[in-house]
């Protein structure tokens, strides 16, 4: 029988949140977008949706309501959450962010890979670690991140946000864009003749992620984290928000 994951609680880790009245979490773009018109944010992209789940989830447990804040970068959030401007963030685990925030265990996994323009000679991630080779990537990106430990030649070329590396490629300042698959497979549709690598050279762990001054809210988002997906309720939002590049870390 599953666990109702839902219960409210008042549990002293998160005793804050409550008093509050409210959970922040910090999303950077392209994983969420405004509505030009009120102006609220909306969790996009498979995983900024997803996000925007888990927090809803973990709001209705505490009882309380779970505040979108937007920002351009991942730097931002970090900087967001050592500041307390942030209660939680959502985003790929890695060793130099650790190093100035926490994180929960795991909550999905996707891939990344290579996004070509029209007429493009690499077939696979390994034609395109050569010395004229420029590749747009976001700056701090779990992906990028990823990528500057394995390339040897090629030169990676920094863009704040995902939209400015897109335009690299686009305006040839780029051979290739490096990202999440998700991401783009949604800009090739708006390149003609682009195209997105099969293969992959890395896996995105992601995860929520706390300020290290918060050990009790740590636990207690990593605990709900645990729940929820041995309760499927992780799984079962994969496949409601059609995330087909997004996979269940393992538990």
């Amino acid at each position: 029988m599953e666990r109702d994951i839902t219960r409210k609680t008042s549990d002293p880790r998160v005793a804050d949140l409550v008093r509050a009245g409210r959970i922040r979490l910090g999303l950077f773009l392209p994983l969420y977008t405004k509505n030009p018109v009120t102006g609220e944010l909306r969790g996009a992209l498979g995983v900024g949706a997803l996000a925007h789940e888990i927090g809803r989830a973990i709001a209705e447990r505490l009882g309380i309501e779970v505040e979108l804040i937007g920002y351009p970068t991942p730097p931002a959030v970090m900087e967001c959450l050592k500041a307390g401007a942030c209660d939680v963030g959502f985003m790929g685990i890695e060793p130099s962010r650790a190093a100035e925030v926490d994180f929960s265990p795991p909550v999905v996994q996707f891939k990344f890979t290579c996004l070509m323009a029209a007429g493009s000679s690499i077939r696979v991630i390994a034609d395109a670690d050569r010395p004229e080779i420029r590749i747009a990537v976001v700056h701090d990106h779990a992906s990028t991140l990823a990528l500057s430990r394995i390339l040897k030649e090629a030169k990676l070329v920094y863009a704040e946000t995902a939209d400015d590396a897109f335009d690299l490629l686009c305006t040839r300042h780029a051979d290739v864009m490096a990202s999440t698959r998700r991401i783009l497979v949604d800009y090739s549709t708006q390149l003609p003749g682009s195209r997105v690598l099969e293969d992959h050279y890395g896996v995105n762990l992601v995860g929520v992620a706390v300020p290290k001054s918060r050990p009790g809210r740590l636990a207690y988002i990593s605990q709900f984290i645990e729940e929820a997906k041995e309760s499927w309720l992780v799984q079962q939002t994969i496949e409601r928000l059609g995330g087909r590049e997004l996979e269940l870390a393992a538990l």
